[in-house]
């Protein structure tokens, strides 16, 4: 794990929430200039997730709940702004008077030539914040390694084909999953123990994401690909597992930081994959999720308490606090568990 030098979290990953247009509509307030921005509708089920990066360019969407190749729309978002983005007429995006809420990342722009891995690729990498976006074009070897940029290995890795139907194949290094299994980000299916042909059955190294053959995350030299890879930075970011109790006293998860946003997977069976942020609502025990592999509304059901230090599971729902089963999640600071802005001065829960 590195350690963090982020004092202020938010220049690094925040949420923005907006209300659409319907017309061109230039959303300011993130912080930064994102290099990576997900979006989605958060009133109604009509329309999917809509994931842009700097590395592949504006216009250009993924849709983190479907197999769907890459698609360019002028309307999406249209450009990367230094306090936030611009997007078009698409409804998915801008429908107006329609809630949304954004999740940005900062990398490092559009990227640069990487050639440490025997696939050569295009990587913007943030090595303070442990974030990198990573563009490759598969070779269908079952031994291929790409550079990734963060000089430390990351603990969570999204890969998707961009110019075919193929799933998301999700790895991580967290409890047992030592990047030996594999989940799809746009389904609910457990985590299979058959990850050779996907990430190599091998942890990252500190320059190096190890894949196999399997068209998901290599399709051959006609198919990009782009790969999200996040690093755990202490203070600032965690990649992490726990085992449920089926009780509504449910696990308490110590991140070290109060969390700005979580993403969170059972790993043992079904389930959807839940996403929170301390946006959204604002308090205590009332925090929405939206979910990465649905295009369904916001939830209003109540499933934790955002704390100081970390989360705490409120609920029974077997998708987040089975008896005996097993979790990973990843989260990212609002602030650090002792704010550091000026002076030191604790952080409190919601």
């Amino acid at each position: 794990m590195a350690y963090s030098t982020i004092i202020k979290p938010s220049d690094y990953f925040n949420t923005k929430l907006y209300t659409g247009t319907g017309a061109s509509n230039a959303i300011t307030g993130v912080g930064f200039q994102p290099d990576f921005t997900w979006i989605k509708e958060r009133a109604g089920a009509a329309h999917d997730h809509n994931l842009t990066d700097a590395v592949r360019g504006v216009t250009k969407t993924i849709r983190s709940n479907t197999n769907g190749a890459q698609t360019t729309d002028a309307q999406d978002l249209k450009t990367f702004d230094s306090n936030g983005f611009t997007v078009g007429t698409n409804g998915g995006v801008n429908e107006n008077n329609i809630n949304f809420a954004s999740w940005n990342w900062k990398g490092n722009g559009s990227g640069s030539a990487n050639t440490d891995g025997t696939i050569s690729s295009t990587v913007s990498a943030n090595t303070t914040s442990g974030f990198s976006i990573v563009k490759y074009t598969g070779n269908s070897s079952s031994t291929s390694t790409i550079g990734h940029g963060l000089g430390v290995a990351p603990s969570l890795v999204m890969i998707k084909n961009l110019g075919q139907a193929e799933e998301w194949a999700v790895g991580a290094n967290a409890g047992d999953l030592n990047f030996t299994q594999y989940a799809y980000l746009n389904l609910t299916n457990a985590f299979s123990t058959n990850a050779a042909a996907f990430f190599n059955n091998t942890n990252p190294s500190s320059s190096l994401i190890y894949i196999g053959n399997s068209g998901t995350v290599n399709g051959g030299a006609s198919y990009e690909h782009i790969a999200y890879c996040f690093a755990e930075v202490k203070g600032y970011s965690k990649i992490g597992y726990y085992v449920g109790n089926q009780n509504a006293d449910g696990p308490f998860l110590y991140t070290g930081f109060k969390p700005a946003f979580i993403l969170s997977k059972k790993i043992d069976g079904a389930s959807d994959w839940y996403i929170f942020d301390s946006k959204r609502e604002g308090y205590n025990f009332d925090n929405d999720t939206l979910l990465a592999n649905q295009t369904t509304a916001e939830s209003t059901t109540d499933y934790l308490d955002i704390l100081s230090n970390g989360y705490k599971v409120r609920t029974t729902d077997g998708d987040l606090n089975t008896n005996n089963g097993e979790y990973v999640y990843m989260a990212f600071a609002e602030n650090p568990f002792v704010a550091n802005v000026g002076e030191s001065l604790p952080t409190t829960a919601r």
